[in-house]
């Protein structure tokens, strides 16, 4: 609840100092600038125009914040790093407000534009940056003094876990670990660990633990010898909203993987699961959702007619709805046209092919045209499913590819998507082994991802669907 607070005051501070640099920046354009031009004082005025200006200008910096990540996690926030971004951010606001608004301005001297650029840029940057200082100083401060603390569990019981816990309860000044407990990954728990600290379980019950005990950061101290099981423990932890952290070994520190974060938290490496900037994340959610509401109001025409069609056609409903399983594995219902007998799978779950007599006439051609996955852009609006990510399967055909594919959990890091890479390459997967075979390309594109590679898979997309070589 602290954090929100917390949360709401950058917030306020960041929009009511760029309401405050923009009012300031208006009074600098009538008082200096535009008497430069006109050859005399013109008047301040606070109108309706200008008003209207002090509520959209903070609204761009607020968002333009959010963006780029200003407002979350504001507990764990780094002043040199905040210093970087806030120039950077700020520079590229104004650059654009400048090409926006500005450049229109009619003007004495081009010198004048140089004079409203960094008059801008240095009002909206002092002034929202240091109240943001002054919070930020604050909450390091309280999480120095063990005010603020994360509750923080450890995954292993052995030396390594035993030496960590001593090293973070030994610090003069705290790093922010609040240690709840840990978790063994032995048969028989460290007694010298579990005098020191509650054991909350095996590290079979994992997610639990963390859920019951509210954990936000999880700190792998797993024996080197046990390198197998800290991999299948990062796996485990996909989805769950926490940080996780890993004590490095020595080539950590030659490869240079250890990167000093914190003049008083212990040297740690952090797993991130992260694919893409959280710009580009941003981006991409805000893409989804408009291009998708776009699509279905472009659409719904055809829409009624494709519905006609496919009622017509055959019996059973219009749409086709579907469990498949999203991202971290959770399930969810797809929505598409209905393009097969409604007793198409009376003998279990059963893969699609080219000369398959299950599907209607009319939905061949919905596939071909891939017209049949119209409605998974509702499904986009509702945040089940991207435009572009792998293809999402039934836990039915996800349980057969893991047993040839167990990397296949790696596509859950990510939502599924309308269009993917892997449709794009290989197209519809007839059988397993051809599932398994697609997911190389799907592997790609998880650790290539990008707003340009998901642009260049949707350029693909609409090429195959003009041409109506979908399956």
């Amino acid at each position: 609840m602290k954090q929100k607070l917390l949360t709401v005051k950058y917030i306020t501070f960041d929009f009511a100092g760029s309401a405050l640099a923009w009012l300031l920046f208006h009074y600098y354009r009538k008082s200096v600038i535009e008497p430069q031009l006109i050859g005399e004082l013109v008047p301040f005025n606070f109108d309706l125009k200008l008003l209207l200006s002090l509520l959209i200008i903070p609204t761009f910096w607020c968002l333009l914040f959010f963006v780029n990540g200003y407002y979350r996690d504001v507990y764990r926030r780094s002043r040199l790093k905040e210093l970087s971004n806030s120039i950077l951010v700020t520079f590229l606001g104004v650059l654009l407000l400048f090409f926006v608004l500005l450049l229109d301005d009619y003007i004495a001297t081009y010198k004048n534009y140089y004079q409203l650029f960094f008059t801008l840029l240095g009002l909206q940057f002092f002034i929202t940056y240091l109240p943001r200082l002054a919070l930020t100083s604050s909450t390091i401060r309280k999480i120095r003094e063990r005010k603020i603390g994360f509750p923080t569990l450890i995954v292993g019981e052995g030396k390594k876990a035993l030496s960590l816990l001593k090293e973070i309860e030994g610090q003069e000044k705290s790093g922010g670990n609040r240690m709840v407990g840990f978790v063994s990954v032995g048969v028989v728990p460290n007694e010298v660990l579990a005098g020191r600290l509650k054991m909350l379980g095996n590290y079979k019950e994992l997610r639990s633990v963390i859920m019951e005990n509210g954990i936000e950061e999880v700190i792998l101290a797993v024996e080197q010898k046990d390198s197998r099981l800290m991999g299948k423990i990062t796996n485990d932890l996909h989805g769950q909203d926490v940080i996780i952290k890993a004590i490095p070994s020595m080539y950590d520190y030659l490869s240079g993987r250890v990167k000093m974060s914190s003049k008083y938290g212990v040297s740690l490496i952090h797993i991130s699961f992260d694919l893409m900037p959280l710009w580009q994340q941003k981006l991409k959610l805000f893409l989804d959702i408009l291009l998708s509401t776009i699509a279905l109001i472009v659409f719904s025409p055809f829409i009624i007619i494709i519905a006609l069609l496919v009622k017509l056609s055959s019996q059973g409903p219009v749409f086709y709805s579907q469990e498949r399983v999203g991202r971290y594995g959770k399930p969810f219902m797809i929505y598409k046209f209905r393009t097969m007998y409604t007793d198409a799978e009376s003998n279990g779950p059963a893969l699609s092919s080219k000369k398959d007599n299950r599907i209607t006439p009319i939905g061949r051609f919905l596939r071909k045209t891939r017209i049949d996955e119209v409605p998974n852009f509702w499904n986009v609006i509702k945040g089940d499913m991207s435009l572009v990510g792998p293809r999402p399967e039934r836990q039915f055909f996800i349980n057969q590819i893991v047993k040839k594919a167990p990397h296949y959990v790696h596509l859950q890091k990510v939502k599924p998507g309308i269009t993917s890479w892997g449709q794009v390459k290989y197209g519809y997967a007839e059988n397993v082994d051809e599932m398994v075979e697609r997911l190389k390309y799907d592997m790609v594109y998880i650790e290539n991802m990008s707003l340009f590679a998901d642009f260049r898979i949707m350029t693909h997309t609409l090429i195959t669907v003009f041409r109506g070589k979908g399956v």
